[in-house]
């Protein structure tokens, strides 16, 4: 497919770089002399030839953009250091030649590898979550354990946040990435979930992440319902300790993203209860609020910075940041395929929506999910080149940065992951 040509910006994003960014840009200069002016010394080259000169290529051999190649390292040069407040002195020793990584990706699908993760802190938040878990909030029975362990949620998090500062930072990632599954595994999906009446328990639900300002009178009867299962009791430990590292605007913005996440779930519970197989675009819109996106838009927080509330805003960063939710849960309907068809019900899935609506096999309809990941990536990767381009603000390239790596983290859980996936025999 041609590489997508770049789109017009919001004539406003320049002028929020110039209000966050302009001292920063004007440290860079100053420090580089007269050379500073050219777009090479710049964090992030402002003319990008290949967002201008679509190049078709076939998508298994593509390789990402120049550009892209930049937002994956990060800044670099004097004064960059502090972006990097995660970056270790040494890099982490490489595996032994030849040895497997667990697991084999969807063949044909677009992705980047990613180093193994920091085992120390994958044991570390392993171990903490767990204890959260269970002693903290009382997530689960004795007998879920092994589903909780073999979702792997600390290697999950330590590889789509490399970059953070310190193990707590990774547990404010960890514990809402928990809470959240609970609230689907519980409410929605396997672990006695149904579409009946689930906006009421997701309403309910949101008030331990949105709090609910009452009269004295129904107040205490709210914050006891807080506790009354499983689900509400992660999400309100898991944003407590959240609210203890992020902003209020940070806050807010999660907030924001977890109402539309719900709001994906009420649709897909309408369709079950309807029997709707929706359109191949209705099913992908459903999919851009149920997806993963509250997880790659606190990658700031988890950090240690914070993107500023009106750069994070710009229709432009918006757009990044959904394309990337796109992509990575388009990501789990391919890895997720034969776990959800062995389940019980029909479950919706892009494969099983293609295969309804467009009248292919499943095998046809499988790698035609597999071409629209792809696209969506693509897309995903010229509109954060652009947008480096057009704004080289240091922490929006390192916000920037942090979404590409979560995007790879993300794929690589799922393809390591095989305790709960494995993949369809249509090669």
């Amino acid at each position: 497919m041609p590489e997508p040509g770049p789109s017009p910006l919001q004539s406003s994003l320049p002028a929020a770089a110039a209000r966050f960014g302009a001292h920063v840009l004007a440290g860079a200069q100053a420090s580089s002399g007269a050379e500073a002016a050219a777009p090479s010394r710049l964090p992030f080259p402002s003319v990008l030839p290949s967002l201008s000169v679509p190049v078709p290529a076939p998508a298994a051999v593509r390789q990402p953009s120049t550009a892209l190649q930049r937002i994956l390292r990060g800044p670099s040069g004097l004064g960059t250091a502090g972006l990097h407040p995660g970056r270790r002195e040494e890099p982490p020793a490489p595996a032994e030649p030849g040895t497997p990584v667990a697991g084999n990706p969807i063949p044909g699908l677009y992705h980047h590898p990613v180093a193994e993760p920091d085992p120390a802190r994958v044991e570390e938040v392993s171990r903490r979550i767990k204890a959260w878990a269970l002693d903290e909030v009382e997530l689960y029975p004795e007998d879920w354990e092994d589903q909780f362990d073999g979702f792997h949620v600390g290697r999950y998090m330590v590889a789509c946040h490399p970059d953070a500062p310190s193990i707590e930072h990774l547990m404010l990632a960890t514990r809402l990435m928990v809470a959240e599954n609970a609230v689907d595994d519980c409410y929605c999906e396997d672990h006695g979930g149904s579409p009946i009446g689930l906006g009421g328990r997701l309403l309910l639900a949101h008030t331990a992440l949105d709090p609910l300002h009452t009269t004295k009178e129904y107040e205490p009867q709210w914050a006891r319902s807080l506790h009354s299962d499983a689900p509400r009791r992660a999400y309100r430990s898991a944003m407590a300790y959240f609210l203890q590292e992020a902003s209020a605007s940070q806050a807010d913005r999660y907030r924001h993203d977890m109402a539309r996440l719900h709001l994906g779930y009420l649709a897909e519970a309408a369709w079950a209860q309807t029997e709707y197989v929706p359109e191949v675009w209705e099913y992908l819109a459903m999919r851009q609020f149920n997806n993963f996106r509250p997880c790659p838009t606190i990658t700031d927080s988890v950090g240690g910075y914070e993107l500023p509330a009106d750069l994070h805003a710009q229709p432009a960063v918006q757009r990044v940041i959904a394309l990337a939710g796109n992509a990575t849960t388009i990501v789990n309907d391919l890895y997720s395929y034969t776990k959800e068809l062995a389940g019980p019900g029909r479950h919706l899935n892009l494969p099983v929506v293609i295969a309804e609506r467009e009248g292919t096999s499943d095998k046809e309809a499988y790698l035609k999910a597999v071409e629209v990941h792809n696209d969506l990536m693509h897309d995903f990767e010229a509109a954060a080149a652009e947008l480096a381009a057009t704004c080289p603000v240091p922490d929006l390239l390192r916000f920037l940065r942090g979404v590409a790596v979560w995007v790879d983290g993300n794929h690589y859980w799922h393809q390591t992951n095989t305790y709960r996936y494995s993949l369809p025999d249509f090669w």
